[in-house]
């Protein structure tokens, strides 16, 4: 059996576990499992004990996992299809961010990001994601009507959404929470770039030498970000020494680790030792 979430499927990870005994039960852990769930003894950490593997999202992910349990946690990253470079050109630097609106994703902190640099004509942000949380939504389209560069655009499709990374020049993630944010393997596989939150989630994503870290809920170290990505680029091109080409390069040497093939390598590999 594979579970889904410790403390969604603790109901159907116990009834397996009385039915079948110990054996051939893995559970993935998401990053509301490992950063939220499993902090206090509940029906999550009993997951934990019951499970024979414990798959992780990133690298990282282990940390959380409490140490008695920790030898049975391995990592197999998500994966994503790879899409070829957009020609995105370098009149300004354009950036997305992708997540519904929630205190989770920290959107806040891409609104007073928008704010600091909105006398700026050559960064542009669009904000794709459904106001769940009404309030967030709210702010977001004052923002919107403040800050020249900043756009919101809801909900869309989940190609035009990944065509909207494609294009851009950076894909911001600024979550407090992630287990493995997808849309970051998107990026990753489009040839865009990713200024992210230093948040284990990410930091299990993209590289603990990654250079595209800002500081949780800090926006200004966002936008010192967002300038320096700017100034590496010139009407001929991008520098070679900017920093949005060097993250471009770190970017590429993770992208191997999203592929479908190693992907489905790793669940081959987890389901032939569940049957051992």
């Amino acid at each position: 059996m594979l579970a889904l979430h410790a403390r969604r499927s603790a109901d159907a990870v116990a009834a397996w576990a009385a039915a079948r005994g110990p054996g051939r039960l893995a559970v993935v852990l998401t990053g509301t499992d490992l950063y939220q769930d499993i902090m206090q003894v509940g029906p999550a950490t009993r997951s934990l004990e019951l499970a024979d593997v414990l798959v992780v999202l990133q690298e990282l992910g282990a940390d959380a996992v409490p140490a008695a349990v920790r030898t049975k946690v391995r990592v197999i990253f998500q994966s994503c299809r790879t899409q070829p470079p957009a020609d995105k050109g370098n009149a300004e630097l354009r950036a997305v961010m992708v997540g519904h609106l929630r205190q989770v994703k920290s959107p806040q902190t891409l609104f007073e990001a928008a704010r600091l640099f909105k006398h700026c004509s050559d960064i542009r942000i669009d904000h794709i994601g459904a106001a769940l949380e009404p309030p967030l939504g709210q702010q977001a389209l004052a923002t919107q009507r403040d800050c020249p560069g900043y756009r919101w655009l809801g909900a869309l499709p989940h190609d035009e959404t990944r065509e909207q990374i494609r294009r851009a020049h950076l894909l911001i993630n600024a979550s407090e929470m992630e287990g493995g944010a997808h849309v970051v393997m998107e990026a990753v596989c489009s040839g865009t770039a990713v200024l992210a939150s230093r948040i284990p989630g990410n930091v299990g994503m993209l590289g603990a030498d990654y250079d595209g870290y800002f500081r949780l809920g800090d926006a200004p170290d966002l936008v010192a970000l967002l300038r320096r990505c700017r100034e590496g680029q010139n009407a001929g091109g991008v520098s070679a020494r900017g920093l949005l080409p060097r993250l471009l390069a770190q970017c590429s040497l993770r992208a191997p680790l999203f592929a479908p093939d190693a992907e489905r390598e790793a669940l081959v590999r987890l389901v032939d030792d569940l049957n051992r």
